[in-house]
């Protein structure tokens, strides 16, 4: 009977045609009806702070070079995966990120909260050459990005370009765009006071790939990585509130 049905409707246009639309408005629905809600379903997250221009860059490399095919970026709330990365993933933690880059396969381990876990040195290293730190790796090497000059000009546009999507990049910001991305990396210049003034005080000022003395893609993907999962602490204070919550398993 069932087949019988099927083959009636293959042979009758409109009927094919308004059981597609049938179709495709149930997955429209289920797709979009949770945006309705989504005020509600977003973690509040008052100590988020945004991507510096220099981070911003290093996402952009990350996202140019296929980071994301072999690296997610979110922890689910499996067991084992909460016991190997920390935390599981709020949605709050992407509320700045267009687009996302949860990613969904695992080549390498997820980076969600790689951020402060090794040092600048340790990731320069495992860019140049993987497996000098991690000898099994099947990673590709990146030493072309410790000798690409980082093109600055543009960050102003970059900034006001995520502005228009709901970042909310002040002025400010957006002026001094090519000027701090150069003070976050060279900690004795005078602009890196200007950075930590602009995006707050745990901004990670540093000679991301220990040259002090030039602007590369290298201090750009090192930058990001380092703040990837320290945006906002919501996630570990939401993990302290659980555990201390009465019937918790301590």
């Amino acid at each position: 009977m069932p087949e019988l049905f099927h083959r009636k409707i293959e042979r009758t246009a409109i009927g094919f045609v308004l059981a597609i639309i049938a179709a495709a408005s149930v997955g429209g629905l289920v797709e979009i009806a949770p945006l309705f809600t989504i005020h509600e379903t977003v973690e509040e997250a008052p100590d988020m702070r945004l991507y510096t221009p220099l981070e911003l860059a290093g996402r952009n490399i990350y996202e140019r070079e296929g980071c994301y095919a072999c690296h997610s970026q979110m922890i689910r709330t499996l067991r084992d995966d909460v016991e190997r990365y920390g935390p599981y993933s709020l949605a709050v933690e992407s509320k700045y990120d267009h687009p996302m880059l949860w990613g969904s396969k695992r080549t390498g381990p997820d980076l969600a909260r790689i951020g402060g876990k090794y040092s600048d040195l340790w990731h320069v290293t495992h860019l140049m050459n993987p497996r000098d730190v991690v000898p099994e790796s099947n990673m590709p090497s990146y030493r072309f990005l410790a000798r690409t000059p980082l093109e600055t000009a543009d960050f102003g546009m970059q900034l006001a370009a995520m502005r228009e999507v709901g970042v909310p990049y002040t002025d400010d910001m957006i002026a001094n765009a090519a000027r701090d991305a150069l003070g976050q990396a060279t900690p004795d210049s005078d602009f890196s006071a200007g950075v930590v003034e602009r995006y707050g005080e745990k901004t990670q000022v540093s000679a991301f790939d220990g040259v002090a003395t030039e602007l590369t893609e290298m201090d750009a993907l090192v930058a990001y990585l380092q703040v990837l999962g320290r945006l906002t602490d919501a996630a570990y204070k939401q993990t302290a509130a659980s555990e201390k919550a009465p019937g918790s398993q301590q």
